[in-house]
């Protein structure tokens, strides 16, 4: 049985300016998605797309700039909405108090999507070609995430046995039994394993939407499972079917996820350049 080791959340103190670490987490996720958004354009089809058609670092950098607004936009949005909805309704304003924390996933993955769909049509490309180029950037970024969300010390896991060698005490939860430590399991799931999955998955050419529906299907999976060990938010508890509101919002995306995989075509032909 291990005991959290209490990290201070701030990294570095500016005068009145707190650099916490969280926010670090952040920076590191969105210069990962940078350095393999860079690298992704070596695999296939983008490698080989030329003219109008062609992808460039310049394309990284708006995608990486737009899914960042997508990103914080879309997260805190979906948090309100999923999480505390009559809350918010009542106190609006608190809405964009977002140093008091509250992100959604599954919000800020809508935020992205929105984003994707501007850039897309902006640039005369298939949506899912988009979907398809990003998804595999995306779990170093959300495996940064769950480090951040360790370090505060919050989203932790359920009781477990204290025979355990790594549950963990978390003095914060109100509570010296050991707990699973979720941030780790999410860390590592959701994290470092799906993006071996996607990573290796989309180093070939394969079919437009399918790299996408991996993505949805595999965090969808990994989140399930993960949220069997996470503990419940306290202002909402287990809701249907003993499952929780996190489990609830990964069924939709693993059905998708499989029609997506199972609809996919081959790629039609490049769309021509504006005129």
């Amino acid at each position: 049985m291990l005991m959290y080791p209490q990290i201070n959340p701030v990294a570095l103190q500016l005068g009145p300016i707190a650099v916490h670490w969280y926010g670090l987490t952040y920076l590191v996720g969105f210069a990962l998605f940078y350095f393999l958004g860079t690298r992704r354009l070596r695999h296939e089809p983008f490698r080989s797309l030329a003219g109008p058609q062609a992808w460039s670092r310049k394309d990284v950098e708006d995608i990486l700039f737009l899914g960042v607004m997508g990103t914080i936009i879309g997260g805190r949005l979906g948090y309100c909405l999923f999480y505390k909805p009559g809350f918010y309704l009542t106190h609006p304003l608190e809405i964009f108090f977002v140093w008091q924390g509250g992100m959604s996933f599954h919000g800020g993955l809508l935020g992205v999507i929105g984003s994707m769909v501007y850039f897309a049509h902006s640039r005369s490309r298939r949506f899912w070609q988009v979907m398809d180029f990003v998804a595999p950037c995306v779990p170093t970024g959300l495996a940064a995430g769950r480090v951040g969300n360790f370090i505060n010390g919050e989203l932790w896991g359920r009781f477990c046995s204290p025979d355990l060698p790594w549950g963990m005490v978390f003095p914060q939860s109100g509570s010296m039994q050991p707990r699973h430590p979720s941030q780790i399991y999410q860390f590592l799931l959701e994290g470092l394993l799906l993006f071996t999955i996607l990573w290796l998955y989309a180093r070939k050419d394969r079919r437009e939407r399918r790299v996408s529906a991996v993505f949805l299907i595999g965090y969808g999976l990994m989140r399930f499972i993960a949220e069997y060990f996470r503990e419940p938010d306290d202002f909402l508890g287990l809701l249907a079917l003993n499952m929780s509101m996190g489990q609830w919002l990964c069924v939709p995306m693993i059905v998708f996820g499989v029609w997506l995989y199972a609809s996919a075509r081959p790629a039609r032909a490049a769309m021509p350049a504006r005129g």
